[in-house]
């Protein structure tokens, strides 16, 4: 499907790459100002953390939630930085879109469920913000390419891929193997749209994300969000 009217995901992101930077998730304020504040001295210029964090088991860290917004909120203010977060329901985008956030991403696990895409979709009709789209668990490149036309479909103008790497049951170096043949079929068949690499999910070790980054630098990536 062409996509010639896409837009920049942040207007004062013109660099390239794209850099986008911060933690896992939102764990306090102070935790949040201070990962802010090295990611605005390193010049990166978007800033993103998770507020609501999908868990496998009942009982595990499910993130802050909603008041969470207002530390990013506060990032932003403070040090001009565009900030984004991951939503999985309608009434994560509303909370979000009050906070003032810049964009959001949908996560590897909602991808993989046409009708909750279709909601967010339906959620986003009329907004113009940057959503980006993780790909799905499996290294589906048609359920990858569904849910980014169905967001396109909705308006969303303001979007990008993401490639955070497979789940897997075998013994991997990798948490979550990356399969590059993937991303790279998506962006045979979608060339217009802004493909950037997780290098953090695919690795699960800090000594590795250089590596990858640089190795989804080389293959043509846009950009990275670690």
């Amino acid at each position: 499907m062409p996509m010639n009217d896409l837009k920049p995901l942040f207007d004062d992101c013109t660099e390239e790459p794209l850099y986008i930077a911060g933690p896992c998730s939102a764990e306090s304020r102070e935790q949040v100002l201070t990962a802010a504040a090295g990611v605005a001295e390193a010049g990166i210029k978007t800033f993103r953390a998770g507020v609501w964090k999908p868990r496998t088991k009942p009982g595990l860290f499910e993130g802050i939630g909603a008041p969470a917004l207002e530390w990013l909120a506060e990032a932003k203010r403070t040090y001009s930085l565009n900030i984004i977060t991951e939503v999985a329901t309608p009434e994560h985008l509303e909370a979000a879109l009050k906070a003032g956030i810049d964009g959001v991403w949908i996560g590897a696990r909602t991808t993989t469920n046409p009708f909750a895409v279709q909601e967010m979709a339906d959620a986003l009709r009329g907004v113009d913000i940057a959503v980006l789209v993780k790909n799905p668990v499996s290294p589906d490149v048609d359920l990858w390419s569904g849910s980014i036309e169905r967001i396109y479909n909705a308006g969303i103008r303001r979007l990008a891929a993401v490639h955070r790497g497979f789940a897997t049951y075998d013994n991997s170096a990798y948490r979550n193997p990356p399969h590059w043949s993937a991303p790279i079929e998506l962006h045979r068949r979608l060339p217009e749209l802004t493909l950037l690499c997780d290098p953090s999910h695919i690795g699960g070790r800090r000594d590795i994300i250089a590596r990858l980054s640089q190795e989804a630098l080389d293959l043509g990536f846009d950009g990275l969000m670690i």
